[in-house]
């Protein structure tokens, strides 16, 4: 049975970016998704052009099913760990950054939480497009921001000529090689780029079929796509021959052009028979989750890739060229590449990849104080969650 973990969102931005602008219109457009937003105060959000519920403490209910929270650094985990009760329903968690603290540490706090419901969905950096050559020069860590994002916003396009997107677009791009970067104007970027937007109410079973996996994305985009200025695209993969273990490693760690999430189950055959594994990927990050065959039907490989300005057919070459060889022999190590990325132990011990000596520990005991970079999937060499 896959544990369902709700995504924990960092919404990041210097002051006028839009990050809260961005927010808002996460909120207002939330069409059934139960978003827990947190904040550092409530001053920002538009409370009252909604439905106010009730108000407990810190908490703030608002229509449709979503909660805002206003917390302190030191408040953060508290506030996640009521938000991901399973009582409260939250399908993501968004949490803007500034206030709180530096986005990496942030990051690092979800990282590094022991609580089973949640999962790290990405940083979200959101550039001003007219005053990003000056917020540059004021804030120069704002480059380092841009290396750990795995998705940038270039909001307010609406002020600035095409020729100086393009060039600031390609700055982006250069700070944040491999990750998306979407223009938008008044913080309108298409939700489903950031989060699935569930249709109803699904059985374990049924959220674990490829049709229902698309349905969350592309009837949210049918929904609202014609109205935001900035539109995602989804690529879809499936094969039922066996995928290789280290050529999908390989293909995860160049970090598709475009891409911020891929989701969906992998069936490495012969190298794991008793079982399929649900993948989650975000930007640099990268997990995944043994699943019982028995409780996913036929077997098969079922991918769905997100991002904006994907080569779509050079996503499915690439993965079409990560299936197994039928005549290779079976090689018992070949798993352990994959499983410095699965935090269950009883898989690692089912494949003998414990048989090493060595113990399961942070990924990020490594990385520099002053600097945060996510790293790509094959830099890690312990499990990233």
């Amino acid at each position: 049975m896959v544990t369902r973990r709700i995504p924990v969102v960092v919404l990041a931005g210097f002051l006028g970016s839009g990050k809260t602008t961005l927010l808002n219109h996460l909120l207002r457009r939330s069409g059934g998704t139960r978003i827990g937003a947190v904040v550092n105060d409530f001053g920002s959000i538009e409370i009252d052009a909604m439905t106010v519920a009730g108000q407990v403490d810190s908490m703030v209910s608002l229509g449709d099913g979503c909660l805002c929270c206003a917390v302190d650094t030191e408040d953060l985990d508290g506030v996640l760990d009521v938000l991901a009760r399973p009582s409260a329903r939250m399908d993501v968690v968004v949490v803007e950054a500034s206030g709180l603290a530096e986005p990496e540490t942030v990051i690092r706090m979800i990282l590094a939480s022991r609580n089973p419901h949640i999962v790290y969905g990405g940083l979200v950096e959101v550039v001003d497009a007219a005053e990003y050559p000056a917020t540059r020069e004021r804030h120069p860590e704002l480059d380092r921001h841009l290396r750990a994002a795995d998705l940038v916003v270039l909001n307010k396009t609406d002020r600035a000529d095409p020729g100086t997107l393009e060039t600031l677009e390609a700055s982006l791009r250069e700070l944040s090689p491999g990750g998306p970067v979407v223009r938008a104007a008044y913080g309108r970027v298409d939700p489903g780029l950031l989060f699935d937007r569930p249709e109803r109410r699904r059985s374990a079973a049924e959220q674990l079929s490829f049709d229902a996996l698309l349905r969350a994305g592309d009837e949210f985009a049918g929904d609202h796509a014609g109205h935001l200025h900035a539109a995602y695209q989804s690529v879809e993969f499936s094969t039922r021959e066996p995928v290789d273990p280290r050529r999908l490693l390989e293909f995860l760690d160049r970090r598709p052009q475009g891409v911020y999430r891929i989701k969906g189950f992998v069936d490495f055959g012969d190298a794991d028979p008793q079982r399929r594994y649900a993948v989650h990927a975000v930007g640099g990050f990268l997990r995944f989750a043994p699943v019982e065959r028995a409780g996913l039907g036929p077997g098969g490989t079922e991918l769905v890739l997100i991002g904006t300005g994907v080569d779509g057919p050079a996503l499915r070459e690439g993965l079409d060229a990560c299936r197994a060889d039928p005549a290779a022999p079976a090689d018992p190590r070949a798993m352990w590449g994959v499983l410095r990325y699965v935090d269950d132990p009883a898989a690692k011990d089912a494949t003998g990849a414990s048989e090493t000596g060595e113990e399961p520990g942070d990924a990020w005991d490594d990385l520099d104080e002053a600097e945060l970079v996510l790293p790509e999937p094959s830099s890690a060499a312990r499990p990233m969650d």
